[in-house]
């Protein structure tokens, strides 16, 4: 399994805008495409008083998954125009781990 992970920062008020943006639009987009091998997306956000964080994880079977998803150079962030307009800044590129080890917790 591979976890994309990628960050954007927003000023505090447009935090909720940003936010509004990926679960409205961005995460029902990635969810339409159905791209074999795409498991889940993690959506997270942290203030940090000046800004706010925002960072995704996307979960996929293989690196072959990621590709088909955005094309061959596919560490490229993708950032949509009405996203751009409230992040202050983002990562450029994703960055891709291989997951060795995934426990849930059985209760």
């Amino acid at each position: 399994m591979i976890c994309r992970l990628w960050r954007g920062w927003t000023a505090p008020e447009g935090a909720d805008a940003y936010e509004r943006i990926v679960r409205g639009e961005v995460i029902p987009g990635i969810e339409a495409h159905r791209v074999p091998g795409f498991r889940a997306i993690d959506l997270m956000r942290r203030e940090l008083g000046a800004e706010t964080e925002f960072q995704t994880l996307m979960w996929f079977d293989s690196l072959a998954s990621i590709r088909t998803f955005m094309d061959e150079d596919y560490a490229v962030s993708h950032v949509p125009a009405a996203a751009r307009a409230v992040l202050r800044r983002w990562d450029e590129r994703a960055a891709h781990f291989e997951v060795i080890e995934r426990r849930e917790q059985l209760s």
